[in-house]
């Protein structure tokens, strides 16, 4: 709370903050996105700088974001080099680590990044925090999550979704990696029975102040 840090939104109301980190393009991102545009739902996309300037196909990654800009998601910020905050001590070599990818987001024609940052691995200290709230970011880490991330052994559909159904709680933020061939999967299935339950979704600029 000092730091503005949030792993939970508003925990009165049924209400789900979807967010995906983006390390890398594994061909999903624009499926993830149809999803979302068919089920009216906004999410955040937490991105590094090599995704920003990557490339999947011959097609460059900026093309997403600029998607994503444009059907009302959230670009957020995962780091230049996806490495654990804490190890970074001194001040600068912090905020490069921020500034990095806010500059090449931003540098995009019609994208702008906004204010929230996820810090690799789920890592943190009390100066980390501290430095990031001095760039004017919220730190953003999340009340759900799974194995999703190994693209080589990912897991079974219907288990995953039952995980996260199980885990399910209000103003849970959902942290899935885009990289996921099981979360492009479920998603569909997932969002419809998250609103069958009643729960709203709300992007993170909702997130209680």
């Amino acid at each position: 709370k000092k730091y503005k840090g949030y792993g939970f939104g508003d925990t009165s109301q049924k209400v789900i903050y979807l967010t995906f980190d983006e390390g890398y393009e594994n061909g999903y991102t624009e499926s993830i996105l149809n999803t979302l545009k068919a089920n009216d739902v906004q999410a955040a996309f937490f991105v590094t700088r090599p995704y920003v300037t990557g490339s999947y196909n011959g097609v460059p990654d900026s093309e997403l974001l600029k998607r994503m800009s444009n059907e009302g998601h959230i670009i957020a910020n995962h780091s230049v080099n996806h490495k654990s905050m804490p190890k970074f001590t001194d001040e600068n070599a912090f905020n490069a680590e921020l500034t990095g990818v806010e500059e090449a987001v931003n540098n995009i024609p019609g994208c702008r990044m906004s204010k929230y940052f996820r810090p690799p691995e789920g890592t943190f200290s009390e100066l980390s925090l501290y430095y990031t709230q001095k760039l004017g970011y919220k730190s953003v880490f999340f009340s759900l999550a799974y194995l999703d991330y190994n693209v080589d052994d990912q897991p079974d559909p219907e288990e995953a979704k039952a995980k996260l159904l199980k885990n399910t709680r209000n103003g849970m933020i959902c942290l899935l990696h885009a990289v996921s061939k099981t979360n492009v999967v479920i998603l569909d299935s997932l969002i419809k029975e998250w609103k069958s339950q009643g729960y709203e979704f709300k992007t993170l600029d909702n997130l209680p102040s």
